[in-house]
């Protein structure tokens, strides 16, 4: 079987597509035929050898990915054979997940409802659980004017879609004319392009006088903070990534001001007291159910360095996947 392997850390281009054994499942554990892989951008930098925030560098060589979605082919000891055949998700919990195969935990399999494809369901075991996630420390309301950074983005594209389920105003910020005609689509009520100098003076003449109550950052650096300078009196700033390289700049002064919430999203504030297996079941149903649609940009697993130059040029729309 195939799959990407990393050998040295570097640019896109150290992302192989090389002949390698197939995987054995161990005790509890399935062997998947992968339709599907996720790439997140985390792993842009991991691959660069740099870390981020708690994840830290891999030993070398390995085959990245932690996210896979297929049918089960092969059970290790112990496991139910009734599992054989059967279209699952998982996430892998570390690496393996760039290949034609993997093998993942048996408690971490989660079935794939029949009308749901592979794609959609990768996209949503783990993009959509943090998204479930940061929206229930979010609490949006009907009443909310929500702001979302990189809305075009795999976590922002649905950001925006549970903002207008919940009946609450939306402003997309996105790269470039495609991307926020896009946002548009979705459901947003403003689109603005940050690429655009005046694009906070865009959003201010949009809303005629409203004011932003709630900014979900995933972007960080210039473009978060003036999203900061954006929010009202008694807002919430939810910050959940730092897709700029920095964190958005925010001080104590900033804070006693004008009265704001600012949160971290990720992390313990976001976990239930089902974990994170409940919120990925939650993003799944609600996949299923049509109100929460990953946006989806493909490639075929042999063109994962393009797959990664592509992300970290922001050439992408929504979650990027990997096909076999």
């Amino acid at each position: 079987m195939h799959a990407i392997r990393l050998h040295a850390f570097g640019p896109a281009g150290n992302l192989k597509h090389e002949e390698v054994p197939a995987p054995v499942p161990a005790e509890g554990q399935v062997r998947i035929d992968v339709e599907a892989s996720g790439v997140h951008w985390i792993e842009t930098t991991l691959r660069r050898g740099l870390p981020v925030g708690p994840h830290q560098p891999p030993q070398l060589p390995i085959t990245p990915g932690g996210e896979v979605a297929g049918v089960v082919s092969a059970v290790g000891p112990g496991v139910d054979e009734q599992w054989l055949g059967r279209r699952v998700v998982a996430q892998l919990g570390g690496y393996g997940g760039y290949a034609e195969q993997a093998v993942a935990d048996v408690d971490s399999l989660h079935p794939i409802p029949d009308h749901l494809d592979a794609d959609t369901a990768v996209a949503a075991i783990t993009t959509g659980s943090t998204a479930q996630g940061v929206l229930s420390v979010a609490g949006i309301t009907a009443d909310d004017t929500v702001l979302v950074m990189s809305a075009a983005g795999g976590l922002g594209s649905l950001f925006v879609q549970a903002v207008r389920n919940a009946g609450a105003t939306v402003v997309g910020v996105a790269g470039g004319p495609a991307k926020t005609a896009r946002v548009t689509e979705l459901g947003a009520d403003v689109a603005v392009d940050y690429r655009d100098a005046d694009w906070p003076a865009r959003v201010r003449e949009a809303l005629g006088g409203r004011q932003v109550s709630v900014v979900l950052d995933g972007v960080g650096g210039a473009t978060g903070r003036q999203a900061l300078e954006l929010l009202g009196p008694g807002g919430r700033f939810l910050l959940h990534g730092w897709a700029s390289g920095t964190a958005t700049e925010i001080t104590t002064s900033d804070i006693i001001e004008r009265a704001l919430t600012v949160t971290w999203a990720i992390g313990p504030a976001m976990v239930p007291a089902g974990g994170m297996r409940e919120l990925a079941t939650r993003a799944l149903a609600e996949a299923a159910a049509g109100r929460l649609v990953p946006l989806i940009t493909r490639f075929p697993l042999s063109r994962a360095a393009d797959a990664h130059a592509a992300l970290e040029g922001r050439e992408v729309e929504g979650k990027v996947v990997l096909t076999t």
